[in-house]
């Protein structure tokens, strides 16, 4: 199988502080004030109307990130992944139609501005917002298991025997963690695959990156090792995305994926049972 290159796998890919007193005012939190208020002025939603006012105020586009519920991390991947480029400010400048349209047509702008002026919100709402990081954490956990979950269900449909999110043995009793594992984890591991799927950033990438680079240390010459990796969280650290695409360059691991990718996944993963004697042939 020809390996594809690191560019064309990231064109494949789909997404400590001190304490801050939130009832004190601060130059951004009035900013963000400012910024909703001539938002809710705004005498239509639409595509037009919300590309004149990134025009006129490109510095304020992340609020309308947090109109959607995006992070700034999370609106500069984004943008990043569409416009190629995670400065809102050039893409407001240059492209102001392009950002209105890239927020309305992944994360529905338009319909989310509408609902969401001039509602009165109550204390729990408040909370709400404030709990934010916590939502996005599991955020995070729910895209990683819809990777984990669409891996054990191809290896279901092709009627193999699992287990899931467990370690496997390789070289010399050493072993390593995985996500899959046909037909089972520990010793009789014969194929072992991770999921790592991020749409955020953050150390949790670089921790991803070790678990691979331990499955190809420990393998054994009769083991598969695949990896699935997704999300737009990886296009801010290249580095580490590109530390596992050269494992697959290398040959150390037999295969690199993502959610676009899944029909050479199952293709593979069936091959690979075959050679084992997983499957009938």
């Amino acid at each position: 199988m020809t390996v594809p290159s690191y560019d064309e796998y990231v064109a494949s890919l789909s997404r400590v502080t001190a304490h801050v007193d939130p009832t004190v005012a601060t130059p951004d939190s009035l900013a963000v004030q400012a910024a909703a208020t001539s938002l809710e002025a705004l005498p239509t939603v639409d595509r037009e109307m919300i590309a004149a006012w990134i025009e006129r105020f490109p510095d304020a586009v992340p609020v309308l990130g947090l109109v959607v519920g995006l992070s700034q991390e999370k609106l500069k991947n984004a943008l990043r992944q569409h416009l190629g480029t995670s400065s809102w400010t050039r893409a407001a400048r240059v492209d102001p139609m392009g950002v209105a349209e890239m927020l309305d047509d992944e994360f529905g702008l338009a319909a989310s501005l509408l609902a969401q002026r001039g509602r009165t919100y109550t204390f729990g709402d408040l909370l709400v917002a404030r709990a934010g990081t916590r939502v996005y954490a599991t955020s995070a956990g729910t895209a990683g298991r819809l990777v984990e979950d669409r891996i054990e269900e191809i290896a279901a449909d092709l009627g193999l025997t699992y287990a899931t999110r467990g370690r496997f043995e390789g070289r010399s009793g050493r072993t390593a963690p995985c996500d899959l594992a046909v037909p089972d984890s520990g010793r009789s591991a014969a194929i072992v695959v991770a999921a790592k799927a991020f749409d955020s950033t953050g150390s949790k990438l670089t921790d991803a990156v070790r678990e691979v680079e331990e499955m190809a240390a420990v393998r054994k010459p009769s083991q598969f090792v695949m990896a699935v990796i997704d999300g737009i969280g990886w296009l801010s650290r290249a580095n580490d995305l590109r530390k596992i695409h050269a494992l697959w360059a290398a040959g150390e691991i037999d295969g690199m994926y993502t959610l676009a990718t899944l029909g050479s996944f199952r293709a593979d993963l069936e091959q690979a049972a075959l050679l084992r004697g997983l499957l009938p042939g």
